[in-house]
């Protein structure tokens, strides 16, 4: 049986300001947990059910394992359902997000992007498309908040998340800067470069003012049909896509 005081430490990482205080984050279910276990991220202790305790030891005996009823799972958890395995795992210690470190690839850039759920998704996409960074600024959501993890379905062991100021991070990257807005040209007749960056700008109100006049190519989703916009998680699928079709 967990302790009172367990309980509500792991349950306090749900704040921000508890996760940068103690350096943890929360990772739960048992196919997020192991994608965690095998990537480089250091976890501190992992939760689990009776059940789950053989198959998390047999990937690691280096990591501190604590059995744990379900009832006790529950009281953790941030979920409706409990789930077999919680853990806690360090945030990286964030480096600078240098501007030549992204001059060999693509990397998408978002602006003020609010909803965990929104950018958890943009992580696993990235992740699936093979885009190992991210640079956020730093108004967008943290990418360690329980609902980013859970959305990025164990993608976020694979993705660096850098955080920084988009202004003058743009100012010094030496590259094209492609940002997604509505008057800008069809992403099925621009010719993408080979790298660069692509900027997703906040859910209601797009890329700010100050980045925009960053922003060296506007490019554009067309609309087939009457809705009035698209999720920015749908578009940056979209975007990843085209991406990787134009510069395989």
């Amino acid at each position: 049986m967990l302790s009172k005081s367990q309980i509500s430490f792991v349950r306090s990482l749900q704040l921000k300001k508890f996760r940068r205080e103690y350096n943890l984050f929360v990772v739960e279910g048992i196919k997020s947990v192991i994608e965690f276990i095998h990537s480089d991220y250091f976890i501190d202790a992992i939760f689990c059910t009776a059940d789950a305790l053989p198959k998390l030891g047999k990937l690691s005996n280096k990591i501190k394992l604590i059995e744990a009823a379900v009832p006790d799972l529950h009281k953790l958890s941030s979920l409706t359902s409990p789930q077999e395995a919680i853990a806690l795992v360090q945030i990286p210690l964030q480096t600078a997000a240098k501007p030549e470190s992204f001059a060999d690839a693509f990397t998408l850039v978002l602006d003020s992007i609010q909803d965990p759920g929104n950018l958890g998704t943009i992580i696993r996409t990235a992740d699936w498309f093979g885009f190992t960074q991210l640079v956020c600024s730093n108004n967008t959501v943290d990418a360690y908040n329980s609902k980013v993890v859970q959305a990025s379905m164990g993608s976020l062991s694979r993705i660096e998340v850098y955080y920084t100021d988009l202004e003058n991070f743009l100012k010094d990257f030496q590259g094209k800067v492609y940002g997604a807005l509505l008057d800008g040209e069809s992403i099925y007749e621009t010719k993408f470069a080979t790298r660069g960056l692509l900027v997703l700008g906040n859910e209601g109100n797009g890329i700010s003012p100050e980045v925009q006049k960053l922003i060296t190519h506007a490019v554009t989703i067309p609309a087939f049909g009457k809705a009035e916009s698209l999720n920015v998680a749908i578009s940056a699928a979209i975007f990843c896509s085209e991406l990787k079709r134009n510069t395989k």
